[in-house]
């Protein structure tokens, strides 16, 4: 018999979870926009304010050597989080959105001629369109998309049918943020690489639900953001192989990324260094060096289970409402469900919830192309992290229920 997550003890790790909203007891239930913070993240960042702060990399007094270690001792916690090779294939940025910026212009940008082409997939988030559409328009290039069934599931047929001599890159998110969706990506990126075509993996709504291995997917590049993973906003990581990071040309200059400049030259440091100009989020990194701990600490199996009876349990409740509509079948989800209910916009659902403390998302959820694929223009969203309760489950139903009674 596997051992069940112990969720009543974890919640008691998460300050926000004894919030109320209206007088109401917080129900969470936007995750997939951003996770809410264990307290050992927000005491992990609190020394670095209370007990001095320096800069990284550049002082030699004490307060200097800590911030440094701890910045650094953060990259090595990342790096064995999602099983890189090295350490210097970690860099950190903003978040997954300036990772993937990073990777348009300082390694694709320069590989792109006129007609060359860019392979993404029906299932992106805006940050995995618009940079992309933005080199498109610099270069001359063409931005191609992978089709997507009626369930919400990659066409692995047409996606292997678009690789050809002319892509250059191929760009594809782990997990959809609109419907949950996982993609097959060890076999996408095996396809990619049969023609030599590098890949680049928007992680951010798989890293809090999958355990990651680079390793084993053999991608190019992967990226994620450390506040969707219980850690705190604006710090991310751009995972590269090391033979690429060193090929490619700095993002931005400044402080820090240098060996050495005079007016006549600059000579950059190495990687990752030369990608983190100016100073860095260094409690931001701490922070999410904390989190990688935290959830490396608990029972990822057990995790994975417990989230995928809550969405289970979420997908029967839901589906057993009169007008209400999911979004998105797929075999393979993480924690996401996104629907529709007739005769209420998911705006007005979403703060009539609220009223009642359940905190959902609603609107184009930052995947305009995936609901207009499904012909849509918004939708509400529930999306659960393992703190979340079957009990909460029950709560939104409820609550949608009551909605639906109001409308007769």
């Amino acid at each position: 018999m596997k051992p069940e997550l112990d969720v009543r003890k974890l919640r008691h790790d998460f300050p926000a979870l004894e919030t109320r909203v209206h007088g109401k007891p917080l129900i969470y239930l936007d995750n997939a926009s951003t996770s809410q913070k264990p307290r050992a993240v927000l005491e992990a960042m609190d020394p670095y304010y209370t007990a001095g702060s320096a800069n990284v990399h550049r002082s030699v007094h004490e307060l200097g050597e800590v911030a440094t270690r701890s910045y650094e001792g953060a990259r090595v916690k990342v790096q064995r989080f999602l099983h890189a090779r090295d350490a210097r294939e970690i860099i950190f940025a903003r978040g997954t959105t300036e990772a993937i910026n990073l990777v348009a212009q300082s390694y694709v940008k320069r590989l792109l001629r006129p007609g060359d082409e860019i392979l993404i997939t029906a299932l992106e988030h805006h940050s995995n369109i618009v940079p992309w559409q933005m080199l498109r328009e610099e270069t001359g290039a063409t931005l191609r998309v992978a089709a997507m069934s009626d369930q919400g599931e990659l066409l692995l047929q047409r996606y292997q049918g678009l690789l050809g001599p002319r892509t250059k890159l191929v760009s594809l998110t782990h997990a959809s943020n609109a419907l949950g969706s996982v993609n097959p990506i060890r076999e996408m990126v095996e396809h990619a690489h049969a023609r030599g075509i590098p890949v680049l993996v928007d992680g951010a709504q798989a890293v809090p639900h999958l355990a990651m291995d680079v390793q084993e997917l053999d991608c190019d590049f992967y990226a994620f953001s450390g506040h969707k993973v219980f850690g705190p906003t604006g710090i991310g990581v751009l995972y590269g192989k090391s033979s690429l990071l060193e090929s490619m040309p700095p993002y931005q200059g400044g402080g820090d990324m240098i060996r050495s400049v005079r007016f006549e030259t600059t000579v950059y440091a190495d990687a990752p260094q030369k990608f983190e100009a100016g100073t860095p989020n260094i409690a931001g990194a701490i922070g999410l060096g904390s989190a990688v701990d935290y959830l490396s600490a608990l029972d990822r199996a057990a995790i994975g289970r417990h989230e995928e009876e809550l969405l289970l349990h979420a997908t029967e409740a839901l589906s057993a409402l009169p007008g209400l509509r999911i979004l998105g079948q797929a075999g393979k989800k993480v924690s996401i469900v996104s629907f529709l209910l007739e005769g209420t916009p998911p705006h007005d659902l979403a703060v009539l919830l609220d009223q009642e403390g359940i905190a959902i998302r609603a609107g184009h959820l930052c995947a305009q192309p995936v609901l207009e694929r499904l012909g849509v223009e918004a939708a509400a969203r529930a999306s659960f992290a393992f703190y979340n309760t079957h009990e909460e489950v029950d709560a939104l139903a409820a609550g949608l229920r009551d909605v639906i009674k109001a409308l007769r």
